[in-house]
């Protein structure tokens, strides 16, 4: 698939790829994030009032939170034990 970009400087084929894909990967970077760490983020069916936005703001706030935390592991590691451990979990949600 191949888009069409207007530009306002000549640009080398090679300056304009690496611009593109600078540009795709800092859009695609926190989506990544939270299609596979938090995969319920397309599978959510809330569609009413304020029902989209709220678990939307939680799923965004979540990640940030796990990475100031600043202990060692991934992303999905961290949501389980967070899932298994109160301590853990009662650390992040002071980050809040």
């Amino acid at each position: 698939m191949s888009g069409v970009y207007l530009l306002s400087a000549p640009l080398s084929p090679e300056r304009l790829d690496e611009i593109v894909r600078s540009h795709w990967g800092v859009e695609n970077q926190p989506h990544w994030r939270l299609d596979v760490v938090m995969k319920e983020e397309d599978q959510d069916r809330t569609r009413l009032g304020n029902g989209p936005e709220n678990p939307a703001v939680l799923r965004h706030l979540a990640p940030n939170a796990m990475q100031k935390e600043g202990s060692k592991g991934s992303l999905r590691g961290k949501f389980k034990r967070a899932g298994w451990n109160d301590a853990y979990l009662t650390r992040l949600l002071a980050l809040f």
